[in-house]
């Protein structure tokens, strides 16, 4: 079975087919660079060849990326072997006398875009699974097939940095525009229309336009105005990634080489940071995450999940609204709320979502008006008798949530789930009084749904494993990571953030500020600073959690800071009423600093506050979430360390470069880890009393992940 085949067509165009075996997608290994060789002296040596197409045998699909199961394995040497490979293959197709054409359907992705670069046209197709993109970088690596030379010469640096420094895609008709691809096609008529392609390049009849770089580009040409350009990339890296993620200063060091040195230069200063960001640990944990990703939005073996025709979402506020925006391109969604006034708001935000959607190239008018005129907003509990599945997204109140559980047992069908979108109610109190209690899951979603990529499946002890198996279905065909856990005070995700929220408001007791406190975890790798995340959870949600696990961990020493309670009887309530941690001004510059708010130090002890080692602060958050991660391990609250991982990556934004709690234990540790928690327990209570299975598994000297 082979990666590349080569088939000739009667006038004098060659078609080299991309297709791995035994993948849905094609990747670049080093079992194709080793066939690729000769298949191109092949090419070169017909003289009945004239011309050649590259495309791919799959159906919706160029050339998705590296090989990453290779790639994770690799040391220095052999990465940076790798990517000299692919740079002697690429290199002879941008030289060879005769024309290369890529058709490009589907996404063209990493290692896939730059195998496009190097051919001398690029076609492709206008279709909406169409995508380009280099998201190297995103794995903590960088492009390695001449990705950081051959797209700044082509479309220019305005348009490649963010390309290069963000991974973000685009779509084919914006490709076309930036002078990414040549000509746009439909995507039955691609082969065919890259054949005419390459034989009139090859006849001298087809002339690509490639002067469409803006005209702020040309002065870029210039040293100075250069420099400047890519220092101030460079300073914005810093801003972002404080310095953590070495990928993207790399990426940048590699565009500035080609272009002061020349593309051979530039070439090799690609393969050698390429080599070193591979055997990274930093590199190696990403990489672990997207394969746990993957593997998350697989149908594990067992029960099957029903299909889900027709969904119901209770709710027009922002979780539910939220919701309805992740399934509409699934089939018919009926939404039902209270409130006239809350349905006409979702149903406008719905519409505009779908009009952006159509606008960027990401759905056809065809499938913007069906997924529009599939959607139901309702007040009636009788329009949802025909769902299959019902997501219940009212307020944080365990009685409203029975109610609206009663009134929609009588009327969805004896299939039907019923899913509560809790963060912290125990499903089993939601359905202690439910007619069919083993149809009851929970599906945690994140705000904004429409963003954040976990969904937590909570699995309630009565409840049936083909609920769960459908629930889950659905949080994957809605473009979701899922993890499925067991019912518990918090679940996984809000237990382990419970703690870590909590010890953020007691140092502030103690006298931390606040600014030194964010700054202190964002050092760490978090995205966002524990105060400034109780300002956007809620402070009156922050509260109630915290109040809640409290109860059911004080023997543990989990007792919520009293201040909580304080601040919540004051009005506090974080951005969504502007009163919290942090000001809020409606003429608020975009991207300025956020100004603490003088006003909350009195309920702390007053505006002098007291310098605190970083280390310490970090220390007594992060090791708390650790901790708790590894008592929900030994509970069976969720099934491994990998779930545990993504879990806490992909919801609460515990640093990706890390790999997750237990990657970070296995990093540092535990023996370590438990010396320091045992030393915070001495100095601070007995919540930091490290977890059994923590200490059992400094004793043994074993890892989470093997």
């Amino acid at each position: 079975m082979r990666n590349l085949t080569l088939k000739r067509r009667g006038d004098g165009v060659a078609v080299l087919l991309f297709d791995t075996p035994k993948r849905p997608v094609n990747v670049l290994s080093r079992e194709l660079l080793e066939e690729a060789g000769p298949l191109m002296q092949e090419i070169q040596d017909d003289d009945g060849i004239v011309a050649c197409v590259l495309a791919s045998a799959k159906p919706d699909s160029f050339i998705a990326g590296a090989d990453l199961d290779e790639v994770v394995g690799m040391d220095a040497a052999a990465a940076e072997a790798i990517s000299r490979g692919a740079h002697e293959w690429l290199g002879r197709v941008e030289k060879s006398r005769k024309p290369f054409v890529a058709a490009i359907h589907g996404a063209a992705l990493g290692g896939g875009l730059e195998v496009a670069l190097a051919c001398h046209y690029r076609l492709a197709t206008d279709h909406p699974k169409t995508v380009l993109a280099l998201p190297e970088v995103m794995l903590g690596v960088l492009p390695a097939a001449g990705g950081t030379q051959r797209l700044p010469r082509l479309v220019g640096l305005q348009r490649a940095l963010p390309m290069l420094l963000t991974g973000k895609r685009i779509r084919a008709a914006q490709a076309y525009r930036h002078g990414l691809v040549d000509a746009l096609t439909s995507p039955g008529g691609l082969l065919e229309t890259a054949a005419v392609a390459a034989l009139g390049l090859a006849r001298g009849t087809l002339r690509p336009n490639r002067d469409r770089q803006p005209l702020t580009e040309k002065p870029l040409s210039l040293p100075p105005l250069r420099a400047w350009a890519l220092g101030k990339a460079r300073d914005e890296v810093m801003k972002k990634t404080r310095g953590l993620y070495p990928a993207p200063l790399d990426i940048l060091a590699c565009v500035e080489k080609g272009l002061v040195g020349g593309v051979a230069a530039g070439l090799e200063e690609e393969a050698v940071r390429f080599g070193k960001l591979v055997a990274s640990d930093g590199a190696k944990n990403l990489i672990r995450l997207f394969d746990a990703m993957t593997a998350l939005k697989k149908t594990p073996k067992g029960d099957e999940p029903k299909g889900v025709k027709r969904l119901g979402v209770l709710g027009a506020g922002l979780m539910g609204e939220g919701i309805a925006a992740v399934s509409l391109g699934l089939g018919p969604v009926v939404l039902k709320d209270v409130s006239e006034e809350g349905l006409t708001r979702a149903s406008r935000n719905l519409r505009k979502g779908l009009d952006r959607r159509l606008r960027a190239g990401g759905l056809t008018r065809l499938e913007r008006d069906r997924q529009w005129y599939g959607l139901r907003p309702t007040t009636r509990t009788e329009d949802l008798a025909g769902c299959d599945l019902v997501v219940e997204a009212v307020f944080e109140d365990l009685a409203l949530k029975r109610k609206v559980l009663a009134e929609t047992e009588a009327v969805i069908p004896p299939h039907a789930v019923f899913a509560t979108n809790t963060s912290a109610l125990p499903i089993r109190e939601i359905a202690a009084k439910a007619k069919f209690p083993e149809r009851v899951v929970g599906m945690h979603y994140f705000s904004p749904v429409p963003k954040m990529p976990l969904l937590e499946v909570v699995v309630a002890e009565k409840t049936a494993a083909w609920a769960v198996a459908t629930a889950r279905a659905l949080g994957v065909a809605q473009g979701k990571t899922v993890i499925v856990v067991k019912d518990g005070p918090g679940f996984y995700t809000t237990r382990i953030l419970g703690p870590f929220v909590n010890e953020a408001v007691v140092l502030l007791d103690e006298g931390a500020d606040i600014t030194a406190l964010d700054a202190a975890l964002l050092d760490f790798g978090f995205p966002v600073g524990p105060v400034a995340l109780l300002d956007e959870v809620g402070i009156d949600v922050a509260a109630h959690v915290s109040k809640d696990l409290g109860k059911a961990f004080a023997a543990r020493g989990a007792a919520p800071s009293a201040t909580f309670a304080k601040l919540f009887d004051a009005g506090y309530r974080g951005r969504k009423n502007a009163k919290g941690f942090y000001l809020y001004p409606k003429d608020r510059p975009a991207g300025a600093s956020k100004e603490v708010n003088p006003d909350v130090y009195a309920f702390f002890g007053g505006a002098s506050r007291k310098a605190m080692p970083a280390e310490d602060l970090v220390d007594r958050l992060a090791l708390l979430m650790v901790n708790e991660a590894a008592w929900c391990l030994a509970e069976g609250i969720v099934g491994s360390p990998r779930d545990g991982d993504a879990g806490a990556i992909l919801g609460l934004g515990f640093p990706p470069f890390r790999g997750g709690p237990f990657r970070h234990v296995d990093a540092v540790g535990a023996a370590a880890i438990v010396e320091r928690m045992e030393e915070l327990a001495e100095a601070h209570g007995k919540r930091f009393v490290p977890a059994p299975l923590l200490v059992e598994m400094a004793r043994s000297g074993k890892k989470f992940h093997g």
